[in-house]
């Protein structure tokens, strides 16, 4: 890991630039910023940045951007997975004088403006989705001549371009191509905050491809300012009550996430009928309404939004002082990415993890629509064979693949260059294909390890470890020690106490005809072992007497 500030020539320079960008007059350089600014700007070299959430990272890639700039270099290219993500880094260069622009989905009516924008250089950052890389128009009229002239490339969210990494998403392995493509010399940045051993030396070997030196800037991921807890109840009943009566005890405004878009949904509507001021936030969401409810929640015009992970890469809200979890997450580096949210601008902040007992079955759900099946993919590429382009409900038609994995296998098949979307849906390339099934076990493997991990994690407060220790070394990192501050290290904090007529109330939502809250009637199907009781939607699953021990 390199540790040197940037030269003398450019250090003044550098300063001045991220105190416009924070609109500090005192603002300084945090340990590895410098070095990774260094890295890029003096050395043209290849940088991963792995830091905690609310370190810096931004501020690396912008005032490495702006030094860039003033030197006649290009553009800066930042691929970035999240709309909201786009938003406020936006927000965030227009304060150093820095012009970023994005082209999504959500601003189709500007991309002919933004060309000619790019094609006059009156623009210094463009971010785009790693969807983008693959759009036919996008590929064809802008990328070649951004790759050409580009001053820097920016990957950010960057333990999405390994398969080990917990959001990994199959456009981020074009990222790897594109860097092929670069010409020499011409610096490049990844950044992440959850990226533990295994994911940062495959991203590193991504990024150094031919070859090239990476320089990699780690710190360490304690975050002081979060206190820690697990509050473990005994149904769904129990956690829903418990959450109406105390959400307005938790400091500041804050963000509930849930699994599922069905319980983000009836939760938030739980929740104001119990008199609090919350949104529901979810992939269903058009951009408007997003952005609508991360300004409400950003001017504390709520209490929370109550959100499934749409809501997580890349929302900033500094003085967010609480985030709680209905069902945990799959793995602790996806958990860790999701509470470092919260506490980036104060000195406290509340962490609480409410484990149900339907998390497991959720967990495996999604794990395999994740994961492409092989009969589905020899049922699209026979359908395809014809070379013609293929719409995607068209092919729902003939292949019989639901339309959320029909679209992850079509990427997947596109980055093994298979098929290629071109206008009017996806054509075969001709390319043979083979189904990598060692690769998709080990991966299997993998998640498996990582849900048994968040178990632990979630246990009891006399049977676990410090919380914060343990997301640490979950994430490889070797300063881990007992935080001091968590239900473990400190003691519970929160009360466990259970309103009985919020219990009324929750009992009364989970019994309302249409409730669609829990696995099993609508989305993942209940776990395998685990049987419902005859009130199933106001009581937790219990285990079958075929069943083996609980998850936890």
């Amino acid at each position: 890991m390199t540790t040197a500030a940037p030269p003398s020539e450019i250090a003044d320079e550098a300063l001045a630039i991220l105190r416009e960008l924070t609109g500090r007059p005192d603002a300084v350089f945090r340990e590895g910023q410098d070095a990774a600014v260094s890295a890029l700007v003096e050395r043209s070299q290849r940088a991963l940045v792995v830091q905690r959430t609310g370190w810096g990272k931004s501020a690396v890639y912008f005032v490495s951007t702006a030094l860039l700039r003033r030197r006649g270099k290009g553009p800066t290219l930042l691929v970035s997975p999240l709309l909201a993500l786009m938003r406020d880094q936006v927000t965030a260069a227009a304060r150093a004088g820095i012009r970023a622009v994005e082209i999504s989905s959500a601003n189709m009516t500007e991309w002919d403006d933004i060309a000619a924008r790019l094609a006059a250089d009156d623009v210094d950052v463009l971010l785009v989705s790693p969807e983008r890389l693959t759009n036919p128009r996008f590929r064809e009229e802008q990328l070649p001549g951004l790759v050409a002239r580009c001053g820097l490339v920016v990957v950010d969210e960057a333990h999405c371009v390994s398969d080990w990494g917990h959001d990994f998403r199959p456009d981020y392995r074009r990222i790897r191509d594109l860097l092929g493509t670069l010409p020499a010399g011409t610096p490049v940045l990844a950044t992440t905050a959850t990226a533990n051993e295994r994911v940062v030396a495959d991203v590193a070997e991504q990024l150094g491809s031919g070859g090239v030196e990476v320089t990699t800037v780690r710190g360490p991921l304690s975050r002081d300012s979060l206190r820690l807890g697990v509050l473990r109840l005994p149904s769904d009943r129990a956690r829903l009550a418990w959450l109406s009566a105390h959400l307005g005890d938790l400091p500041g405004s804050g963000i509930v996430y849930t699994l599922t878009v069905a319980a983000a949904e009836e939760t938030a509507a739980l929740l104001r009928g119990a008199g609090h001021e919350v949104r529901a936030y979810t992939g269903r969401l058009d951009d408007a309404d997003r952005k609508d409810a991360e300004e409400a929640l950003r001017n504390n015009e709520v209490k929370a939004l109550v959100a499934t992970s749409a809501l997580g890469m890349g929302f900033d809200k500094p003085d967010l002082g609480f985030v709680v979890h209905l069902g945990a997450p799959s793995s602790p580096v996806s958990y860790y990415q999701q509470v470092g949210r919260a506490g980036r601008a104060v000195e406290h902040a509340d962490v609480l993890l409410l484990p149900g007992p339907e998390d497991l079955a959720i967990w495996q759900w999604f794990a395999t629509s994740s994961m492409p099946r092989e009969d589905h993919a020899a049922a699209v590429l026979t359908a395809m064979a014809d070379g013609k382009a293929w719409s995607v409900a068209r092919l729902e038609t003939v292949a019989d693949v639901r339309r959320s994995r029909l679209e992850l296998l079509l990427k997947v098949l596109a980055v093994d260059g298979a098929v290629e979307r071109v206008q009017g849906g996806w054509r075969s390339t001709g390319q043979p294909w083979v189904y990598d099934a060692d690769r998709y076990a080990r991966v299997t493997r993998t998640r498996e390890a990582e849900q048994r991990s968040m178990i632990a994690y979630a246990r009891p407060v006399d049977e676990a470890m410090c919380r914060m220790a343990f997301l640490q070394e979950a994430l490889d990192d070797p300063t881990a020690a007992p935080c001091g501050r968590c239900d473990v290290c400190a003691g519970p904090w929160y009360s466990a106490d259970v309103p009985e007529a919020a219990a009324e109330a929750a009992s009364a939502a989970l019994d309302r005809p249409g409730w669609s809250w829990r696995p099993g009637r609508s989305g993942p199907p209940a776990p395998t072992g685990w049987v419902s009781t005859s009130r199933a939607r106001s009581r937790p699953l219990t285990r079958s007497r075929r069943a083996g021990r609980s998850p936890g």
